[in-house]
């Protein structure tokens, strides 16, 4: 049995998730700069969750402390790469 989605995970805590969308990304880095205990950059500079095996990596488990910066990247991304799904 896998271990559950960031985003399985998310619903059954009632936190948020942050979901990243490369099709739309350009890898510019802004969401890392405001979300590093979430995000890092991969070698082309497109996020990625720290945590998380390969096929999970787009979809992040934002604890509620986080909540709020998690916002702001969303707000601010340049492509509207991000979504914040859930949470309060």
């Amino acid at each position: 049995m896998s271990a559950p989605s960031a985003g399985r995970r998310a619903a059954e805590t009632g936190t948020a998730t942050l979901h990243i969308d490369w099709t739309l990304c350009d890898g510019r880095g802004l969401c890392t700069e405001l979300l590093p205990e979430l995000l890092e950059r991969d070698e082309w500079g497109y996020p990625l969750a720290r945590r998380g095996d390969a096929s999970s990596r787009s979809d992040v488990a934002v604890p509620a402390r986080l909540t709020e910066a998690a916002r702001d990247a969303v707000a601010l991304c340049p492509r509207a790469a991000l979504r914040l799904r859930g949470g309060s």
